[in-house]
């Protein structure tokens, strides 16, 4: 096994998750990947390699990294769910002539919230809209 794939079953276990091969290959392909993939394009990749797997898997690993924190599910705009491997707290840009999806650095520490006094914030995800730097040199 490479050291990708090593590290990703090494990090299931901690997780105090089984490491089957199609756990192992998904969270191997969210950490590596950096478009954030939906399920078909995990599905469409992986089942070249793995031709027992099915989309239904791939939805239940998915749901499993999340419960878990391994992964986050990524929503901009429209309903369609994306996967991101990256747990950090970063924010996200989906550019609207494209759709690519870029990760961007987030200062917590600056971040000022205010009307939220008497409520308590479990979570908060940062996503912005708008034409990425290839689009708008195009």
């Amino acid at each position: 096994m490479n050291t990708s794939i090593n590290a990703s079953a090494n990090l299931l276990k901690e997780k105090n998750i089984s490491p089957s091969i199609q756990r192992i290959r998904v969270l191997d392909y969210l950490q590596n990947s950096k478009n954030h993939p939906t399920v078909d394009n995990i599905y469409i990749d992986l089942v070249k390699e793995i031709p027992t797997l099915s989309k239904t898997t791939v939805y239940n690993i998915l749901k499993l990294f999340t419960e878990k924190n391994i992964a986050r599910t990524v929503r901009i705009g429209n309903n369609e769910a994306r996967y991101d491997g990256n747990t950090s707290t970063h924010g996200h840009f989906k550019c609207d002539k494209c759709g690519n999806i870029y990760d961007f650095n987030v200062n917590t520490e600056e971040l000022k919230f205010t009307g939220l006094d008497k409520f308590r914030i479990n979570e908060y995800h940062i996503y912005l809209n708008g034409i990425c730097e290839k689009c708008n040199t195009e």
